[in-house]
């Protein structure tokens, strides 16, 4: 049995300036993501496409939704297996290709994970748990480009 979920955004456009979009360079690319009971996104496009620099755009949270995900299975795998995770950073980075035509597509994501755990024997199954997690996340298995990632395990220091 597969069990649905179903999630919600409002996008309110907020970039007219009174005229529409009578021209395209008339008008702002400004949006809000409203999500009920949290905290809204000010949101853009990026500043290639005329956005607001200072805004999040669509391509860095696709980015960031990516290794959020593998994130949280990662250490849920984790948890599962007895690996004692204390810290875990990420530099995700993507590659977006624009065609001719001025649209475009994702070439690739990679996940650039820095994880601290806390006794040298969960190296190894650390590093394995970064495939699973691969697998498991529900935004890496909707997208139709390769999702990568560099994983460095450290040692959690004891002092």
């Amino acid at each position: 049995m597969h069990i649905q979920h179903f999630y919600k955004a409002t996008i309110k456009w907020t970039g007219n300036n009174g005229t529409g979009t009578d021209n395209y360079k008339n008008y702002e690319r400004c949006h809000t993501i409203l999500i009920e009971n949290k905290a809204d996104i000010l949101a853009s496009s990026d500043q290639a496409f005329r956005g607001d620099k200072n805004r999040h755009n669509p391509e860095e949270l696709l980015v960031s939704s990516i290794s959020s995900c593998h994130m949280l299975w990662y250490l849920h795998l984790c948890a599962e297996a007895g690996v004692v995770v204390t810290n875990y950073d990420d530099t995700a980075t993507g590659i977006m290709i624009e065609t001719e035509n001025g649209g475009g597509c994702f070439k690739e994501i990679t996940l650039n994970p820095i994880v601290t755990v806390t006794e040298n024997k969960m190296i190894e199954n650390a590093i394995a748990i970064h495939n699973k997690a691969n697998k498991m996340c529900f935004i890496a298995n909707s997208v139709n480009f390769p999702v990568y990632h560099k994983a460095t395990i450290q040692l959690a220091s004891n002092c």
